[in-house]
């Protein structure tokens, strides 16, 4: 049975940096694609980035494009979001996110990790 366990994140200035952590048990993520969404209250978890399974194509959300980082380590079955240049309104709950196969193109599952919160705030 495959869990997505999350760690990181936190509360940090405007202008700060977190990162996040999303690791596998239960099964290799290496021929998945992963990402990362974002919930704030009255509005749809967005997804912010996205890595593929190889790690070669990443996408992200304009709003985060030149401040966020997705990236992956298959040895260690994990799955990596740096946050610079933090702003109040990336506050939210972070969740990574399984994909059905190896691109960003390829319909989600419901695989979900825990959520993690994120408060940018002075």
């Amino acid at each position: 049975q495959l869990q997505l366990v999350q760690s990181g994140g936190g509360l940090v200035q405007p202008g700060g940096s977190l990162s996040l952590s999303c690791v596998a048990s239960g099964r290799s993520l290496e021929t998945y694609a992963i990402g990362w969404f974002r919930q704030v209250p009255g509005k749809d978890r967005e997804r912010v980035a996205c890595i593929s399974a190889s790690g070669s194509t990443t996408k992200y959300a304009d709003s985060v494009k030149g401040r966020f980082t997705i990236s992956r380590d298959n040895f260690k079955n994990t799955v990596y979001l740096q946050m610079n240049s933090l702003k109040p309104e990336d506050t939210g709950i972070y969740y990574c996110r399984l994909y059905v196969g190896s691109t960003c193109s390829h319909r989600t599952t419901d695989q979900w990790g825990q959520g993690t919160q994120v408060t940018v705030s002075s």
